[in-house]
């Protein structure tokens, strides 16, 4: 058996729990990078291969870092504030 196989799914890459930051980052800006490719050109195998792998490291991020920063803009507050559709604070006319 591969050292990549699992009982009957294939996994691409190294286990993500075994590479260090470093890597683990290096490994999410690639699958990143190549994601609007796969989305319109790869083969439906290689999209679900590709949000498999994509979904390991993402997550494997997210267990090591779960108080990363989270940047204002990104948030849906800070999405209404850029944009100025807070509904919930009307302005008033001719401000």
């Amino acid at each position: 058996m591969n050292a990549h196989d699992e009982r009957g799914t294939t996994m691409t890459g190294v286990d993500p729990g075994r590479l260090d930051d470093q890597q683990l980052m290096k490994e999410l800006e690639t699958i990143h990078r190549t994601r609007h490719d796969t989305l319109l050109y790869g083969s439906n195998d290689a999209l679900r291969a590709h949000n498999e792998r994509m979904a390991q490291l993402e997550g494997e991020y997210l267990r090591r870092n779960p108080r990363r920063p989270v940047a204002p803009g990104r948030t849906r507050e800070g999405a209404r504030e850029r944009t100025g559709s807070d509904s919930a604070t009307p302005t008033a006319p001719g401000t």
